[in-house]
């Protein structure tokens, strides 16, 4: 449960550090002193997205931090699930700061969002007064049947079901649709596949034909070439063979008397040898290259036909060309594996439609049986609010297709009169009837679910003196279990009620207004509660009364 509570820098409060009761507690203050500022903070602690608005003036950051004791609620498993330390003593903190960054800590570790709503949603419930509009909605009503039916284990089961079954349809119709439009295309891509396979291209080909083609184009002008190289190096009269074999045979001749001739006559002897292999190779280059004008239009045909692909598909290379190919191969492939695989998702849909329908039932059962002793438990809380003749009746149906929560339809018929017809309760409840009604439904979900703090913002709106009496002994009852309690309240009946009250109130500098809260001594009790029975004027009647209303609470046993 809440055991403190600490703000800096946030809206109107530059500082704030309060701890908290066991119990049932209450906090009162005028209308503005800042209340819901403080309802906003602790929004912030269960994920609420943040706004740089929200930062005091003048200050670059706000943090917001509460103490909570969870030595009670075996929480061990959430902190290990998510890789957090796990301590009795669990701190929430949220820093913000004026660049728009947010970070979260969950025990001085840095932690997601989500993990910090998740979280929260199990160490507190803050009942505002919009969330009175969530009695008209389905989901509203189908979860509170499950809190109370303690469904928890079963609808998460179905939540897996039910999103596996939807995971594979979508992945069904995803598939069909692509086979529909594959198959629609099947012809051109099997008719693209086969110009390409029947081409039969080669990596290399395309840089090999073109310069087949070159040679093949100057055939003359290469075998002229040739032999005349051929010629400079051989011919008997003045060719570059005859001359260094000359030239070595002279150093031959002069190495016994001259010693450098020796080294001279071997480079000359490398040069000669390699020149007249050189010589060979250019003869036989001269005899291969022939003019061939069958060969060359075989060539620009080849050629010709390469570069049309290459035009046609949009690409530069053979290597993209055959690419493509094996792309055109994989989605033939995939056109004829696509039957295979919607057999194979129609019956994996099958069995997950019959599990999840078996499942939707289970639920079905569980709510039903809980229906009864739902409206009977909450009339009984109501009568005691003000409605003696109050009648109240579930009413469930089914859905045409199955949705998140099961296949049922809940709606909460209500009738506050003897002759009143049961209607739907948003369509004929007063506002004060509603709130005693939510008041009833968090009452019982209270005594179903192990949750260590709720919080009432102003729930008692609408409604008189003597009902918001009871109302204060509901909330209280709610607090005398290892449960905290705390209602934001502007009836002193409630107030009076409280083993702890605090205070919100405004203060003025000269520069800026400050909002507070404070725990009330006994004495300011007194005059808390007489300012609250008759206004900024205190009178002794008010004061009396008062004095009697904490008695009264002090004599029943319902104030520590």
């Amino acid at each position: 449960m809440l055991r403190s509570l600490y703000i800096q820098n946030y809206a109107l409060i530059e500082k704030l550090d309060i701890g908290f009761e066991t119990g049932f507690s209450v906090i009162t203050g005028e209308t503005g002193a800042g209340k819901s500022i403080i309802l906003g903070a602790i929004g912030l602690l269960l994920g609420q997205r943040a706004d740089v608005k929200a930062i005091r003036r003048g200050a670059s950051k706000c943090v917001i931090e509460a103490r909570f004791d969870v030595s009670a609620y075996n929480m061990r498993p959430f902190f290990e699930d998510n890789e957090l330390e796990y301590d009795d003593e669990c701190i929430l903190r949220r820093e913000l700061y004026s660049s728009g960054k947010s970070r979260a800590f969950i025990n001085d570790t840095p932690a997601s969002l989500s993990q910090m709503k998740e979280l929260g949603e199990q160490l507190i419930d803050v009942h505002s007064q919009h969330q009175n509009l969530l009695l008209n909605k389905e989901g509203f009503q189908l979860n509170v049947l499950d809190i109370l039916a303690h469904n928890d284990v079963a609808l998460e089961r179905y939540h897996l079901l039910y999103n596996a079954w939807k995971e594979t349809e979508r992945e069904l119709a995803e598939v069909e649709s692509l086979a529909e439009k594959s198959k629609s295309d099947e012809d051109y891509i099997r008719f693209q596949l086969n110009q390409l396979v029947e081409a039969a291209l080669s990596e290399q080909e395309q840089e090999e034909l073109e310069q087949e083609v070159e040679t093949l184009s100057h055939a003359e002008e290469i075998k002229a070439g040739l032999y005349r190289i051929e010629q400079n190096f051989s011919s008997d009269e003045g060719g570059l063979l005859s001359s260094l074999k000359d030239s070595l045979n002279v150093l031959n001749s002069l190495q016994r008397v001259y010693q450098p001739a020796s080294e001279l006559a071997q480079r000359v002897e490398s040069a000669y040898i390699e020149l007249k292999d050189i010589s060979h190779e250019v003869s036989s280059c001269g005899e291969s290259v022939e003019f061939n004008p069958e060969r060359l239009e075989e060539v620009n045909d080849r050629l010709n036909l390469i570069y049309s692909l290459e035009q046609k598909h949009r690409v530069r290379t053979v290597g993209e060309l055959l690419a493509l190919e094996k792309e055109y191969k994989s989605k033939l492939d995939a056109i004829t594996s696509y039957d295979d695989r919607i057999a194979e998702l129609s019956a994996q849909l099958e069995k997950q439609s019959k599990d999840v329908r078996l499942q939707a039932e289970t639920l079905t059962e569980a709510r039903t049986k809980i229906v009864c002793e739902v409206e009977e438990k909450l009339v009984r809380y109501l009568m005691p609010l003000g409605m003696p003749n109050v009648r109240f009746k579930i009413e469930m149906g089914k859905k045409k297709e199955l949705g998140p929560q099961g296949e049922d339809t809940v709606n909460f018929l209500f009738s506050a009169n003897k002759n009143g017809a049961l209607q739907n309760i948003a369509s004929v409840a007063s506002g004060g009837e509603i709130a005693r009604v939510m008041l009833s439904i968090k009452a019982m979900i209270a005594g179903a679910v192990k949750l260590p703090t709720i919080i009432f913002d102003e729930i008692d709106t609408g409604v008189s003196g003597e009902i918001a009496d009871r109302m204060a002994d509901m909330m209280q009852a709610m607090g005398d279990s290892d449960r905290q309690v705390i209602s934001i309240t502007h009836l002193p009946q409630i107030a009076a009620k409280g083993r702890a009250h605090y205070k919100v109130y405004k203060k003025d500098s000269d520069t800026e207004t400050n909002s507070h809260i404070r725990r009330l001594t006994s004495e300011e009790r007194v005059e808390e509660i007489a300012h609250m029975l008759s206004g900024a004027t205190l009178t002794e009647a008010a004061l009396d009364n008062a004095k009697s209303l904490l008695k009264e609470s002090v004599r029943t046993g319902k104030r520590g």
